[in-house]
């Protein structure tokens, strides 16, 4: 089975920030389990060419653009399938601002740093920001 990220249905299983995590301000609309990046704004994280945001934070719970959303770096969250466990995860290239993927983009520009690990076929942890911005 190949891995899915549903965009929708994430679960929180460890924030790393305990119970009063941090918060930012949206520049646009995310969901929890949405990986977060800044550009004019926090906004969801996209590997395309030409209009990369590197991933930075994981979003904790749903937002709206010009509210306050819960982050973390380094949270485990749970509700994928299909994921091989110990492959690395990077943000996911065209297939919605936010998500994760097992593939390592691939077209010249775009970014590919890893973000995370798969624990198990439902479950990652990520450690945003622990490894130098790269491009394909």
């Amino acid at each position: 089975m190949a891995f899915s990220d549903p965009g929708t249905g994430r679960v929180i299983l460890d924030s790393g920030r305990g119970t009063e995590p941090e918060k930012v301000t949206l520049a646009e609309d995310c969901k929890c389990g949405d990986v977060l990046g800044y550009s004019s704004g926090w906004k969801r994280a996209l590997a395309t060419t030409g209009s990369v945001i590197q991933g930075r934070l994981v979003a904790l719970a749903d937002g709206k653009s010009g509210g306050e959303v819960p982050v973390s770096a380094d949270p485990v969250l749970g509700g994928y399938s299909g994921a091989t466990p110990g492959n690395y995860l990077y943000v996911a290239e065209d297939t919605g601002n936010g998500q994760i993927t097992e593939t390592a983009p691939s077209t010249s520009g775009d970014a590919n740093t890893i973000i995370g690990l798969a624990l198990s076929a439902t479950e990652v942890i990520f450690f945003l920001n622990s490894r130098p911005d790269s491009t394909a």
